[in-house]
């Protein structure tokens, strides 16, 4: 019985070397994708490998052909399921890399960016070097003057102690001029006038060094600790700070209406000595209409560089926007408009991105 069990296994054994070619073709046609498993199963059952290897020539050739083809197509859709994919892949690259704030081409030495919604920080360049903030430093006079609570309407003079004796600065105000401390504050803030700044400081009661004290006195109850004032406009270089405790200053000074008010008005027409004179904005982007701001300031002075701080509404993020040192002429407006673009892009990238 064992003998005959064991002839009958190698009898099937050597057909099935014999039939080992049609069976593995039949293989690697069933392992092709098909449009359903039923069609799949009949392919199997009919059995066409045998048939054409079982044919003539004739019919190898237009089997062959067929197989080919099929391949052929299996291939091409194959390499263009893959293209497909690799792009999927490419775009979904592409827009994790706008989103990247290291790839930011910025050309301000230092440079901060926060998200007021939620404190994060979006961009950060050496945000805790301490420069001179030229300028800058008005934003933190006005809060002073508005903070002791004077009279906005009263008329205050330009005197000689106004005039700049650091940098020889040329003003629009002449000794003599008259005004009232509103008015003053609105061009010190929006056309960034020293002898204005100046004159708010040295008619504070208790005069200049008064002033400057309860400067220093506010910086340190917002939490700017590394910050001094030593004057009102910001033409002396130890006016100095960082992109940190200036975000926090920027803030603050967006609590005050004045402040929004003066600060982005793009143009006025001021009354000085019986003529009507027109100031504008340092900042040309508050006349941008794509642009949405809250706070505005420029500085400059050779130490400083060119810097500006905003607070603004940007792909609708409340967000500040602090840039020192920025060496071009255009550098800071540049790099806001370049800081503007990537938030947008991120935004609309976030928004296609699926769930």
């Amino acid at each position: 019985m064992k003998r005959k069990l064991k002839a009958a296994l190698l009898a099937v054994a050597l057909l099935g070397f014999g039939v080992q070619t049609p069976l593995s073709a039949a293989s690697a046609k069933q392992a092709e994708p098909s449009a359903s498993k039923k069609s799949q199963v009949k392919a199997s059952n009919k059995k066409p490998v045998r048939s054409t290897v079982a044919s003539g020539k004739s019919s190898r050739s237009v089997a062959g052909k067929a197989q080919r083809n099929k391949t052929a197509s299996a291939g091409v859709a194959k390499k263009a399921h893959v293209a497909r994919q690799s792009s999927k892949k490419l775009a979904r690259h592409a827009a994790l890399t706008d989103m990247d704030p290291g790839r930011l081409a910025l050309y301000s030495a230092s440079v901060l960016v926060i998200d007021q919604s939620n404190g994060h920080v979006m961009v950060e360049k050496q945000p805790d070097m301490v420069v001179p903030i030229a300028s800058i430093s008005k934003l933190m006079t006005a809060m002073v003057v508005l903070d002791a609570r004077l009279d906005l309407q009263e008329v205050i003079a330009i005197g000689d102690e106004d005039v700049d004796g650091l940098k020889g600065t040329r003003s629009r105000l002449p000794v003599g001029t008259t005004m009232t401390r509103e008015a003053a504050m609105l061009l010190a803030l929006m056309s960034s006038e020293n002898r204005a700044a100046h004159a708010l400081g040295r008619h504070y009661p208790g005069g200049m060094p008064a002033f400057v004290q309860a400067m220093n006195r506010k910086a340190q109850a917002l939490g700017m600790y590394n910050s001094r004032f030593e004057e009102p406009t910001g033409l002396s270089s130890n006016n100095v700070s960082t992109a940190h405790d200036l975000a926090r200053m920027v803030a603050a000074a967006a609590r005050y209406p004045e402040i929004r008010h003066f600060s982005t008005t793009a143009e006025a027409k001021i009354e000085l000595k019986g003529r009507i004179r027109e100031f504008r904005n340092t900042n040309a982007l508050v006349r941008n209409d794509n642009w949405e701001i809250g706070v505005s300031k420029t500085g400059y002075i050779s130490e400083a560089g060119r810097c500006l701080v905003m607070q603004a509404r940007v792909a609708d993020k409340p967000v500040v926007i602090v840039l020192l040192d920025s060496q071009g002429k255009m550098t800071r407006v540049g790099d806001a408009n370049r800081i503007k673009r990537w938030m947008e892009s991120a935004s609309l990238a976030a928004e296609r991105s699926p769930a």
